[in-house]
């Protein structure tokens, strides 16, 4: 008797769920980077660059007019893929709006290759024949994926102490 009223809840139920709406869910997660979505294709090769200028007193000579400058760079891969620094492109111009152009592979001999989230610093020079001038310019980057991009450098001033307020 057990087996038969177990039968019949069993058709109970079949007979109950035939009865109810069938109801389909669907749901779609979009893609995190997608190729159509040129915001995620800008921020695939992004590199940041901050500057850090130093007057270098004693290898300056001020009563020539030679003013020497350090600069400390850190390139950083803030983007999604690999990047490599292939060369370098700086507009430096002097108080008297002299500028010198410099162009040239890589960065102190070296074309670092940057993963996301590493960083790369270096430090580098100039002279100016003035107490006060300023940098700016580009780096040009390969991506692991054959893309090629610029990187650039935002301008920042090269001026002896006490010169600028």
């Amino acid at each position: 008797m057990s087996a038969q009223k177990s039968q019949q809840a069993q058709k109970s139920q079949q007979a109950q769920k035939s009865h109810l709406p069938q109801v389909t869910l669907s749901c779609e997660i979009p893609p995190s980077t997608s190729h159509n979505d040129p915001m995620a294709e800008s921020k695939k090769y992004q590199i940041a660059v901050r500057a850090a200028p130093q007057f270098i007193a004693d290898q300056s000579d001020w009563a020539n007019g030679r003013y020497v400058f350090a600069y400390t760079i850190t390139i950083e891969n803030v983007g999604t893929v690999p990047a490599q620094l292939i060369s370098r492109h700086w507009l430096i111009t002097d108080g008297n709006s002299k500028i010198q152009e410099v162009r040239g592979l890589g960065v102190i001999g070296q074309q670092p290759l940057l993963n996301p989230g590493e960083k790369f610093e270096y430090t580098s020079g100039c002279q100016l024949d003035t107490p006060v001038g300023t940098m700016r310019g580009t780096y040009q980057l390969t991506a692991d994926d054959g893309v090629q991009f610029e990187a650039e450098i935002s301008e920042f001033t090269l001026s002896i102490p006490r010169v600028l307020h």
